[in-house]
């Protein structure tokens, strides 16, 4: 497995549960993002741009594969961006 770049101030701390392995993912607020989206909304978009997938935000947030893709699709429209490319292009680099 490959490892992608976090964005600054990302921290992953892992823990044990049960006999199996779990990660926190703890991201950095995006500033200037619009009202309208919600909070989930929000964490999604910070776990975007860290280049996560569908499924694991799905894993991170708890919820399934599908409610993140719902989300995503949401936050796309919402920030009128094309692609999880734009959306990276242009919220990436915030601090």
């Amino acid at each position: 497995m490959s490892r992608r770049p976090r964005k600054p101030g990302t921290r992953i701390t892992y823990f044990d549960h049960a006999g199996e392995r779990f990660a926190v993912v703890s991201v950095p607020l995006v500033p200037d993002l619009p009202e309208s989206l919600t909070p989930a909304e929000r964490e999604v978009v910070s776990l975007l741009l860290t280049g996560a997938s569908n499924a694991a935000i799905a894993k991170a947030r708890r919820v399934s594969v599908r409610t993140i893709a719902n989300q995503v699709a949401s936050v796309l429209k919402k920030l009128r961006v094309g692609s999880r490319t734009e959306l990276i292009a242009r919220f990436g680099s915030t601090k």
